[in-house]
């Protein structure tokens, strides 16, 4: 039987790791922002032991899926740490992005794509194909100056081409295609369905 949202709320401050994980999993699909504050000092525990990454992953994506504000001080402080396990870092770009005031957005996503951090760039771009939100053409600009300049075979170009939906413009039109006639089928896929003005269904990890 499924947590209730006490249940796992409880369930992040237990001693096994795979529990918590379990419990920050479930306040990931509830997005009940009732959440946000445990999961805030549960996520702060959590980072001291770069074992328990995954477990840190699906607080931070409940987090972000919680619409916890507050928490986005600490996410950025975290994209910037060392993580070994890199998968730590697409969620808290898509976290960052989902917890970022409308405005704020396409400063948000420049942040992530200028890290240096591909990972986080992953995350962002995630967060802006699952939300299907349409950036300022500046702001399109820069995220295809930040992909023009990679192989075929790089993954970061998937989020992008899925997102590219609901993005103006020939030089985005350009990039699908360029995409569409690659060597990736997941991306493909993608930019093909972006060509036709339809959104690919993805469901993130």
């Amino acid at each position: 039987m499924a947590l209730t949202l006490d249940e796992a709320v409880e369930q992040l401050g237990h001693r096994l790791s795979p529990k918590r994980r379990s419990a920050a999993t479930r306040l990931r699909w509830l997005a009940d922002p009732v959440a946000g504050p445990p999961l805030l000092d549960a996520l702060e525990r959590e980072v001291r032991d770069p074992r328990t990454w995954e477990t840190q992953y699906q607080m931070v994506m409940a987090l972000g899926m919680c619409g916890h504000r507050p928490a986005l001080g600490l996410l950025r402080d975290l994209a910037q740490r060392p993580f070994e396990a890199t998968m730590v870092y697409t969620a808290l770009g898509d976290a960052i992005m989902r917890l970022s005031a409308p405005e704020a957005t396409a400063d948000s996503l420049r942040w992530c794509l200028d890290s240096g951090t591909p990972m986080l760039a992953d995350g962002a771009l995630r967060a802006v194909a699952m939300q299907r939100l349409r950036p300022d053409t500046t702001t399109i600009d820069h995220v295809l100056d930040l992909l023009g300049p990679l192989g075929p075979h790089d993954g970061l170009r998937f989020w992008a081409a899925a997102a590219a939906a609901g993005w103006p413009g020939p030089r985005v039109q350009e990039f699908l295609r360029d995409c569409a006639a690659g060597p990736r089928t997941d991306v493909a896929s993608a930019a093909a369905s972006s060509l036709r003005g339809k959104y690919q269904t993805c469901t993130p990890l």
